[in-house]
């Protein structure tokens, strides 16, 4: 039974590494967004087009950037969203939301630092980890059975 997994949220650390080096070895497909952040933001207006109102220029980003979240989420077996220690990271929240709405099994990862501002999103996961080992021990159990050790 091999599982996709779709890695969302903070793009400033090497979280996502982790967890892929983590669960080589284990029948999983990742993927997730672009993260190279210059290339996000810039991507509506590179390919569409250029904007004189910023406000423009960021929806353009957004839009095409959702084609790759949406069908990201909706092919995921389960969705990992990291909440990372800087910035609010509303789009994070928003991918937690999404999945949740599509019954997607969903882990949330932060730090205890965002217990409190995260207790609705926690609600709707069925795991909250605090480091990307756990998510990967998470998988390595949903697959094999195995507990750490």
């Amino acid at each position: 039974m091999g599982l996709n997994v779709y890695l969302s949220g903070e793009i400033h650390t090497d979280w996502r590494e982790q967890i892929v080096a983590g669960a080589a070895g284990l029948d999983l497909a990742f993927s997730g967004p672009v993260t190279d952040h210059a290339a996000s933001d810039d991507c509506g207006v590179a390919i569409l087009g250029a904007e004189t109102d910023k406000y423009w220029h960021d929806h353009k980003g957004a839009m095409v950037n959702a084609i790759r979240t949406r069908q990201g989420i909706a092919s995921a077996d389960v969705v990992v969203v990291r909440f990372g220690e800087k910035y609010k990271q509303w789009n994070a929240a928003f991918d937690a939301g999404y999945a949740a709405a599509l019954g997607k099994s969903l882990i949330v990862l932060h730090g205890p630092e965002h217990q409190h501002a995260l207790k609705e999103v926690d609600a709707a996961a069925l795991a909250v980890a605090e480091e990307p080992g756990q998510v990967v021990e998470i998988l390595r159990y949903v697959l094999t059975g195995t507990l750490p050790g």
